[in-house]
Formats: C-alpha cells, sequence, structure tokens
C-alpha cells in the first residue's frame, strides 16, 4: 500500500448528509459527495492485511484493497476498470448497499473500518465526470437470443452479462420504466432516477433493447417467448408483501409499504394518482410497522409529504449498539442503525405487537398494542411472550405495513410454466440456475428470496454465466 500507517492517520470519515431543514422540502438525493481529495485520504485506511476479509464480505467479491491503492496514488482509471469488472451497477450500491464488506473489513476489529461503500461511490462518480464511461463495441455477435423478464438488479446485471460477450438480449419489464424495485421501490432521496437513466443509456447503446409495459403472460404470450429465445432467464423479485392478519385489518387507511413507496415515485415522476387511490401523509399521524430498511424508507417519505407525526414499529427487541458474542466478527451484525430519515424526525420503538386496528366508519384511527419479550422453549427455539399488563394504543390516521416479502407473485410465469418451488415458495433451480423448465433460467430475489441489492447483482452475474455455458458449451463469464 502507498500509506502503510495509513490507518493510524486517518480516522474513519463517514459520508454527509444535506442538512435536515434543507432536504425534507424535497425529494432530491441527501447523500453528498466527497471531493477526490477526500476520497483518497479515506482510501489510505485501507490495510495491507494479509487476508483481506472484506472480500469474503462482498457478495460479488469486489477488488476493495486493490482499487483503494489505486485511487490512493490517483489512479482512478485503473481504479475504476477493476470496479467494472465485479459490478454491474456501482453508481447504485456506492449509495444504498448495506455494506457487508465493511463489517468484514480486519480495520473494524479494534478501529472503525475502511469506508469501502463511498470510495467505490467516488469511483464511479469520478469515471461518470471524466468521461472514462464509454458505451462498449461489442465486436462479435454469436447469434444466440436471451430474453430477461424484469428489469431490478439481478436483471439488470444479467443481461449486461450475455450482452458483453456477444448475446442478442431483450429485458422485458412490465411496468412503464426500467429499473424494477430500484425506480419504484427507492425514494428519490436515496436514489434518484437519473442515475438510473444515465445506466440504461449506456446499456441501449452497447445493444440491449427494453420493452417496457411487457406483462409476460398477459401481454406477451409465454409461448411466444419460448419459442423465440434460445434462452429465458426470470428476475421478477419477490413481490408478494407479508401482511399482518389481525382483527380490523379491512379498514381503510392500512397499506402496504410497496404500494406506499411505489405510488410516491410515481407522483414525483409526475403521474396523477386518483382521489380514491391516493395514499397521502400530509397533516396525518403515521404509523411505519416493520423496523427495517423499508420501513426507514417509508419513515423518509413520510415526512417529505408532511406528515403531523410518524413513529415506527418493531415486534423484535432493540439491536445492541455494538458487536455481541452471536455476532463476532467478520460476521454481518444485526445493530442498531439509524437511517437518514430517523434523523428526520420521528419516535420508533420496539419489542411492540400489534394486536388489532381499531376505528370507526371503516377508518383506522388506532393500534391496539402489547409489549413482547422474546424467550426460548426446551429445544432452544425462540417463542414470542406478551408481558402482562402491558397494553396500550397508538393514535394513528395511516398505517404503513413494512413486513417483508414471502415469495415471488405466483401468477404468471410461474403459474403458467408449472415452475417447481421450494419450500420457502421461491422458484427452484439447479446448481446451473436453470428451472424445472428447459432453457429457462431464474435469479435474484425470486429464486433466492427477499434479500439485498448487492446479492441481486450477484445472482444476475452467476445465471448469466450458466446461461452463455448452457448456450456455447463453456463461459468466459465469472461466476462472482
Amino acid at each position: 500500500m502507498g500509506d502503510v500507517k495509513g490507518f493510524l492517520k486517518v480516522k474513519r470519515q463517514p459520508g454527509t448528509y444535506r442538512a435536515v431543514c434543507e432536504r425534507v422540502k424535497d425529494f432530491a438525493e441527501v447523500n453528498l459527495l466527497r471531493s477526490e481529495s477526500q476520497n483518497k485520504e479515506q482510501s489510505s485506511r485501507c490495510m495491507d492485511c494479509g487476508t483481506p476479509f472484506c472480500h469474503s464480505g462482498c457478495p460479488i467479491g469486489n477488488y476493495i484493497p486493490e482499487w483503494n491503492d489505486l485511487v490512493f496514488h490517483g489512479q482512478w482509471e485503473k481504479a475504476f476498470s477493476l470496479l467494472r469488472a465485479t459490478n454491474n451497477l456501482p453508481e447504485v450500491t456506492g449509495r444504498i448497499c448495506p455494506s457487508l464488506c465493511e463489517y468484514a473489513c480486519v480495520l473494524g476489529i479494534n478501529d472503525d473500518p475502511v469506508t469501502i461503500r463511498e470510495n467505490e461511490l467516488g469511483i464511479i462518480e469520478y469515471a461518470f465526470k471524466h468521461g472514462l464511461i464509454k458505451p462498449r463495441v461489442i465486436k462479435k455477435r454469436t447469434g444466440k437470443k436471451v430474453a430477461v423478464v424484469g428489469s431490478g438488479p439481478a436483471g439488470l446485471a444479467c443481461a449486461d452479462q450475455l450482452n458483453s460477450v456477444g448475446h442478442a438480449v431483450t429485458v422485458f419489464e412490465r411496468d412503464d420504466a426500467i429499473g424494477g424495485i430500484l425506480r419504484y421501490g427507492i425514494p428519490e432521496f436515496k436514489l434518484e432516477k437519473k442515475i438510473i437513466d444515465r445506466r440504461i443509456k449506456i446499456l441501449e447503446k452497447e445493444g440491449i433493447k427494453f420493452k417496457t409495459n411487457s406483462n409476460i403472460g398477459v401481454d406477451y404470450k409465454i409461448k411466444k417467448l419460448l419459442r423465440e429465445f434460445d434462452a429465458v432467464c426470470i428476475a421478477c423479485g419477490s413481490r408478494t408483501p407479508r401482511d399482518l392478519n389481525v382483527e380490523g385489518r379491512s379498514m381503510s387507511g392500512i397499506n402496504f409499504a410497496m404500494d406506499y413507496l411505489i405510488q410516491s415515485n410515481k407522483r414525483i415522476k409526475g403521474e396523477k394518482i386518483p382521489a380514491n387511490k391516493l395514499i397521502d401523509a400530509k397533516n396525518k399521524r403515521v404509523v411505519v410497522i416493520g423496523g427495517g430498511d423499508t420501513g426507514a424508507d417509508c419513515v423518509g417519505v413520510a415526512h417529505r409529504q408532511g406528515a403531523s407525526c410518524v413513529m415506527q414499529i418493531e415486534i423484535m427487541p432493540k439491536p445492541s449498539t455494538s458487536r455481541t458474542q452471536d455476532c463476532s466478527w467478520p460476521k454481518y451484525p444485526i445493530l442498531f442503525k439509524s437511517s437518514t430519515s430517523h434523523e428526520e424526525g420521528g419516535q420508533r420503538d420496539w419489542s411492540v405487537l400489534t394486536k388489532k386496528f381499531i376505528g370507526s366508519n371503516g377508518k383506522v384511527e388506532k393500534l391496539a398494542c402489547i409489549r413482547v419479550e422474546f424467550k426460548k422453549d426446551a429445544s432452544g427455539c425462540p417463542i414470542i411472550q406478551e408481558v402482562a399488563g402491558s397494553e396500550f394504543e397508538i393514535q394513528t390516521d395511516l398505517v404503513i405495513l413494512a413486513l417483508g416479502f414471502l415469495h415471488p407473485e405466483k401468477k404468471g410465469i410461474i403459474g403458467e410454466l408449472k415452475l417447481d418451488l421450494d419450500q420457502r415458495g421461491n422458484v427452484k433451480t439447479n446448481d446451473n440456475y436453470m428451472t424445472s423448465k428447459k432453457d429457462v433460467f431464474a435469479c435474484g430475489d425470486m429464486r433466492r428470496g427477499q434479500s439485498l441489492i448487492v446479492w441481486a447483482i450477484s445472482e444476475g452475474r452467476r445465471a448469466a454465466h450458466h446461461i452463455d455455458k448452457h448456450l456455447m458449451g463453456n463461459s468466459i463469464l465469472p461466476t462472482l
């Protein structure tokens, strides 16, 4: 490394954000890009590790120590070349990835880990700014045609990889714009859609065809798809939400998180929503049930829509602020985290179980809740116990259910092709990512289950390798 004592001289400088009083007034990106000099300085903290565990923490195998060293030496073009070799969407992961790699950083054993995500973002934005990113010329085509159904991170990564080795790739998306969950499921203040559009334009120039408003099985017959393409990869995500089936659930004012986020993004885009379908937090008391990242995104949207107050509740106990014995380094720990949305206001509460919804005239007005604690039964399995006498109520005008997802939607491709499913209801594949239907592959949340964006990219890349090998007999595409 350029400065073997860099980690001793320089302290971690995390990402910076726009002032709260300013950013809650709009949906513009909250993140502020660091200067090139700041990125170089932070890159100097990357140690000359004998075994860099950040590699094992990263599902796509980013060359983290290598491009950190190159950034420190000002060799941005080489750093970008290494970053592009493993990551198809670094401008996205650099903004919203939970940074599994940082929790595996060796420096994190007794100090603050390297700011890997911010350094990655610095590299890709430098590359865009200085014209290093240009559409690749695919010199030779294979004559094989591949359809990718779904344009989220898994689908885009798979399409990019397959196109790079000469296959003719067409991406089908049932929504009116490309991006999947990146476009409609992630708030604008975390990921501005111009970032997605910038990447899509490059992929189009490289030869990938995109077809929107194409609901396979409805607008576009599956038999036709199988007839026209040599291979099909389905990457439609895991979109069946987990519900909260308690008394009063049928009342109005209770909505799924993804419905709320999708509608918010469409409104920002300029789409008019009918008054009877509008989900708006303005001047309302909002309760978000679910303590994960999606719930936090809903909190941020509610702030910007002008909610009178926002509360986020979670059935699990409040996480520890530091590693426990159950999550020792280099494992990814379950820690207490505050997002930019939480910094903007509102309340949070843990170990809360919603017993029922209460309201009048068919409209929700209150949540009946109780405190819970987790204990273990005779076999060591955790069980939930209600705390006697801890009942309480929360006043509300709008409830958002952010409880995660169960499995992919069964209607459409899965049902029509009668694809085999695993025990969790996800699409079952063999080790080569092929489903029970010949020439049909699956990747991403649809195959793995609800997961992280970096895992979706990894899934797309792995699926591309096996599809290429299936079509050509061998493949030069990496499996990471």
